[in-house]
């Protein structure tokens, strides 16, 4: 690709002021053909991002055959309509064209990047994709070879099994349970026909939420909103979705495994994206373990006693369940005294909460920081679509520093111990020394 193309689709919009002004930016249109999308007009710079993401994802997938929507999207940009895989991905480097595609456990999501100038071009690869896909012969072996090969290679991943087992542990019997890229036997199971039945299923207009982004006004906007999605069928087909309910709290999992790193990963429940104490939970999860190189854990369990080379923890709200999550990776002989740092921690910080310097300044980094998520094109059109699947309004990004600072230490200590004061799911996977399986 061209340098000077590479660099204008990377580095897209400056919206130097940050979240604030791109939060005055953002406006709610509807297309044409009626199709609902939040926009951000910026007329100066000759690029346009369009991200966009449908309801479904792994959840979707046909039951005994997780992976459907994972190699669905590998496959969406190896042809569709009148070009074959070569021509289609030709097409796109012609003109400096990103199609992205990707599938999690609830959404099947997509991005597009291109210069204003190709944007017609841009338009109708997508829109070939998304209704007219070919899935050839040859394609579709390669990519079903390509994810089969991955999987032998994560077969001893410490990290993948760990993550795996994990998952399967905690919701067994739900689609959460299932790995999202599949295994041997249900990546060789796939047909044609699983994929384009999906497509039909999942590719809808009544659960499709939309950003764009870049040098288009309204009216622009909506045409190519039209152009893109106007022919989806008006509703998905979806099978209901249960609610996820955590197993294995207590319990830790021990899988042996010869290799150099032990890997540990633990989770419990987390708070809901729209409950009253998620923002303290936020702060407070970022002071135990997300801050990367000034958390209690990192501090622990890197800086003072060099366990790990790094250490973590996140707060995941899916549309089916709350987690918080958290992993490190370190010696076999080190995995007990390891684990023992994060419990002592963890019940340090569920039963005192943190301090007021602490809290401090978390709240300047988390304000600080969310700047970057908007520091370029690509960024404010996902920021777009996920601000809406959060349901947070349209001005989110000018209230969310006020909402950080309306937390105070009593709240904070309050959510520590509402969030951390529990029974975690324990997975260790590799050789770790005086471990044994509990519950």
């Amino acid at each position: 690709m061209n340098r000077i193309v590479a660099l204008a689709l990377g580095f897209a919009i400056s919206l130097a002021a940050g979240s604030a002004d791109a939060a005055s930016k953002i406006q709610a249109i509807t297309s044409p053909g009626g199709i609902k999308a939040w926009l951000v007009s910026e007329p100066s710079v000759p690029i346009v991002a369009l991200d966009y993401s449908f309801k479904g994802g792994g959840n979707a997938d046909p039951a005994g055959k997780p992976a459907v929507a994972a190699m669905l999207a590998a496959l969406l940009d190896e042809g569709a309509g009148e070009f074959d895989a070569r021509a289609f991905q030709e097409r796109m480097e012609e003109k400096a064209i990103q199609l992205g595609f990707s599938a999690n456990r609830d959404q099947f999501r997509g991005s597009m990047h291109t210069l204003a100038a190709n944007l017609d071009e841009a338009v109708n690869l997508l829109r070939l994709a998304l209704t007219a896909p070919r899935f050839d012969e040859e394609p579709v072996a390669r990519i079903r070879d390509q994810l089969q090969a991955q999987l032998v290679r994560n077969s001893t991943n410490p990290n993948d099994i760990a993550s795996r087992r994990w998952w399967a542990t905690a919701f067994p019997g739900h689609p959460y349970g299932e790995p999202g890229t599949g295994t041997a036997e249900s990546l060789a199971a796939i047909t044609v026909d699983d994929l384009k039945e999906y497509v039909r299923n999942v590719f809808a207009r009544d659960t499709l939420i939309i950003g764009i982004v870049g040098d288009l006004d309204a009216e622009k906007a909506g045409n190519v909103i039209d152009r893109v999605f106007g022919s989806l069928p008006e509703k998905a087909k979806l099978d209901p979705v249960p609610p996820a309910t955590m197993h294995g709290l207590g319990e830790r999992v021990v899988v042996n495994l010869d290799v150099p790193q032990t890997v540990i990963n633990f989770g419990a429940p987390g708070l809901a994206r729209n409950d009253p104490d998620f923002f303290a939970a936020y702060i407070v999860n970022h002071i135990y373990g997300a801050g990367s190189m000034s958390s209690r854990l990192y501090h622990e369990v890197r800086e003072k006693r060099g366990l790990a080379y790094g250490i973590r923890t996140s707060l995941l709200w899916l549309d089916h369940a709350d987690i918080l999550s958290g992993g490190t990776a370190t010696r076999g002989d080190r995995a007990a005294e390891t684990l023992s740092l994060i419990d002592a921690e963890t019940k340090r910080m569920a039963a005192e909460g943190p301090t007021q310097e602490e809290l401090d300044k978390a709240k300047a980094y988390l304000k600080g920081s969310y700047a970057i998520a908007f520091d370029t094109s690509s960024k404010i059109a996902g920021q777009l679509v996920q601000i809406q699947l959060d349901k947070l309004g349209i001005d989110y990004p000018e209230k969310r520093n006020a909402m950080i600072d309306a937390v105070t230490l009593v709240d904070a200590k309050r959510v520590a111990k509402r969030l951390l004061d529990t029974k975690t799911l324990t997975l260790v996977v590799g050789r770790a020394q005086g471990l044994i399986k509990s519950n």
